[in-house]
């Protein structure tokens, strides 16, 4: 039973471990797209000098402004050329007659306030037009809140199980010695005495079942690292460090195994140890 305990420990713990990877490089990824999150507010071209200082005075003020950039149209036009490469040269022709309008990039302070902060600016005097890719950063909050929510519970529903799993170990235990633990109560030994080596044995099975978990967490990792992340052409694709993340991860495994043998322990000798 201690075997096919420690097992299934290592089962679940390799399976939190992997869920935990998973849901904080994905969070990682998805608050770094979240920061990099910005309106362009288009300033309408009959717009004097005057009118445009006033529409940057006023964004500042607003309570979820984190930053305002001033973008001229000539700033614009020679950012388009440069990132369309050798085709942009055919948007030189425009620099004598600039048709791009001036623009303020904002960000938010709060990345989910960015559609509030949005509205705002739109209903400024002046304004042109307001770009921030609405759909798109509405889907990226709501994958963020749907990967953070199921890994949770995908977490969750594995460390009750493997709580269940040590908690029947303990309980088999505790029946096996019964006639001991009789015993030890006639001739005197405390309740204290005879809890803690169920609890010590509970926490055993945790730590035990923690070594495979930990040791894949820093191998599997290392390799992902050091192999995959210089594969991967996608900006927005970038994985968290190996140090400290795999250090952090492993001691959070660590722990997790030791409170898992900790509690199902408790459980069982506080229902089947009658002390």
């Amino acid at each position: 039973m201690t075997i096919a305990s420690v097992a299934a420990v290592t089962t679940t713990l390799l399976l939190v471990a992997a869920f935990l990877a998973l849901m904080l490089n994905l969070n990682h990824m998805a608050g770094g797209l979240e920061e990099d999150v910005e309106i362009e507010a288009l300033i309408d071209v009959t717009a004097n000098e005057e009118e445009i200082n006033e529409i940057g005075s006023t964004i500042k003020e607003m309570d979820e402004a984190a930053s305002v950039k001033f973008n001229s149209k000539d700033e614009q036009l020679e950012g388009l050329i440069d990132d369309m490469g050798e085709e942009g040269s055919t948007w030189q022709m425009f620099e004598q007659d600039n048709p791009l309008s001036h623009a303020y990039i904002v960000k938010a302070k709060t990345p989910s306030n960015t559609s509030g902060l949005a509205e705002q600016i739109n209903n400024l005097d002046n304004i042109q037009e307001v770009n921030y890719g609405r759909d798109v950063i509405q889907q990226l909050f709501q994958f963020n809140d749907y990967a953070r929510n199921i890994g949770l519970v995908l977490i969750a529903a594995l460390v009750f199980t493997a709580i269940f799993l040590i908690s029947n170990t303990i309980k088999l235990t505790i029946m096996a010695r019964s006639r001991e633990i009789g015993i030890m109560k006639l001739v005197g030994a405390t309740n204290g005495f005879i809890r803690w080596p169920f609890f010590i044995e509970g926490a055993l099975h945790g730590i035990l079942g923690s070594i495979i978990p930990i040791a894949a967490v820093m191998s599997g990792y290392h390799y992902l690292v050091n192999n995959l992340g210089a594969q991967i052409t996608y900006s927005f694709v970038e994985l968290l460090p190996f140090n400290p993340f795999a250090w952090q991860l492993s001691l959070l495994i660590l722990l997790i195994g030791t409170l898992i043998g900790v509690w199902g322990s408790v459980m069982s000798v506080r229902k089947f140890l009658k002390v």
